[in-house]
């Protein structure tokens, strides 16, 4: 899995009332997800335009610095990789066999050329190799993804376990007993519904 530059990994996202809360799904092939998709995750769609895709990416837990150049064809092909990466990662998370289709997609991806990581000349610093195009961003999203459907972690793919919270991670805690997407929104939101009810059980 792709290894972050940032001191707090993850997105900032935001609760239905516009609070932000940060949530880290573990790797890169699952911050794709929270950008929407088809269905009841239509209405949360960000990925809209190609310029949509490139502010993603400057976003993600990917190296700073990375703003590739995006058509509308690897726009729908992004949609087309998302859509995959929900299929396997629910599958895995509520212990489905994987669907043929979805993996095809996301192998289809991977066989493209990824992104190039190189030493910059100048400042001896990271940098990505000019000319980055929506293609390899989604290779090396689709890579990730092949590592983490196939290795240690895959048993570890959950869904928060709030009735209300559909979004996927994967655990990477050594104890393994994450549960929810974040604890500053739906873990917080557990124990207070928790004390509620203790409340009124002994009231």
């Amino acid at each position: 899995m792709a290894k972050s530059a940032k001191v707090a990994p993850g997105l900032v996202l935001h609760t239905p009332e516009g609070r932000p809360y940060r949530f880290d799904p573990g790797t890169l092939c699952l911050e794709l997800l929270p950008t929407g998709g088809c269905a009841r995750y239509a209405a949360y769609e960000a990925l809209r335009t190609p310029a949509d895709l490139v502010r993603w990416a400057g976003e993600c837990r990917l190296p700073g610095g990375l703003t590739p150049t995006v058509s509308a064809e690897e726009l729908h092909r992004a949609h087309a990789l998302r859509a995959a990466l929900w299929d396997l990662a629910s599958a895995r998370a509520h212990g489905r066999p994987l669907d043929p289709a979805a993996v095809g997609t996301v192998n289809a991806a991977a066989a493209e050329p990824p992104l190039v990581p190189r030493v910059d000349t100048v400042s001896g610093a990271f940098a990505w190799a000019p000319d980055a195009t929506g293609t390899a961003l989604l290779s090396t999203v689709a890579r990730d993804a092949v590592e983490l459907f196939t290795g240690p972690y895959v048993d570890r793919v959950r869904e928060c376990a709030s009735d209300r919270c559909a979004l996927l991670f994967v655990d990477t805690s050594r104890p393994g007993r994450r549960r929810w997407c974040a604890m500053e929104r739906c873990g917080n939101l557990h124990k207070v519904r928790a004390h509620r009810a203790r409340r009124a059980t002994t009231g």
